[in-house]
């Protein structure tokens, strides 16, 4: 099992900035694609950002331009730097991992989420 924690939500005006961390444990033989989701009240949860372990990359255009997604393959972990936030990225932010316990199959793993709020 791949076990994800994420940390960096808060509180932020609008036009503020904040840095979403999430860091993969566990039984982990290899990871895919890592990335961001997120979700807000009464609606579907929604791509934000992806990356894979070469370094692909393919954001949502809502946040296209304004966040950026950084991996760093030797520690396992993820960031989503936010910045130029609008009230509409409002929403429980979820990281995504696509990984391999032992090599043999793929499975999504999710984060517990963390909560964005922006003031307008």
């Amino acid at each position: 099992q791949v076990q994800l924690v994420e940390s960096g939500g808060g509180l932020v005006q609008a036009g503020g900035s904040l840095r979403l961390s999430c860091a993969a444990s566990g039984n982990i033989f290899s990871i895919n694609t890592m990335g961001w989701y997120r979700q807000a009240p009464g609606k579907q949860r929604e791509l934000v950002a992806t990356i894979t372990r070469g370094g692909r990359l393919n954001y949502a255009d809502s946040v296209q331009g304004r966040f950026t997604i950084s991996r760093d393959n030797a520690k396992n972990t993820v960031a989503l730097q936010m910045n130029s936030l609008k009230p509409e990225d409002t929403a429980v932010y979820y990281c995504y991992a696509g990984a391999s316990s032992d090599g043999t199959g793929w499975s999504r793993y999710w984060g517990q989420g963390t909560q964005v709020t922006v003031s307008s």
